[in-house]
């Protein structure tokens, strides 16, 4: 594990949602960023998925943006094609 409070290295990823390709900079928020590695199939992230939806809906308000990163395929954990 990396330590808490560096800065977070640059990235390229689609969004699954609107098939563009996002950077760290895209998706920044003007006060801070909170990056989340979950997987939508999980059943712990399935239990959380309220609260997560909560932080959605307060944080960006605050100037935080959320970014929720599935690392896994997604052809084989969700069945859609990318």
């Amino acid at each position: 594990m990396i330590p808490l409070g560096i800065k977070a290295p640059d990235f390229k990823l689609p969004d699954t949602a609107s098939g563009r390709i996002l950077s760290l900079e895209d998706v920044r928020g003007d006060r801070g960023t909170l990056i989340m590695f979950i997987c939508n199939h999980c059943p712990f992230v399935k239990h959380v998925n309220g609260e997560l939806v909560k932080l959605g809906d307060e944080y960006p308000s605050k100037g935080i943006a959320l970014v929720a990163i599935n690392s896994n395929d997604v052809a084989k954990s969700s069945g859609r094609q990318p």
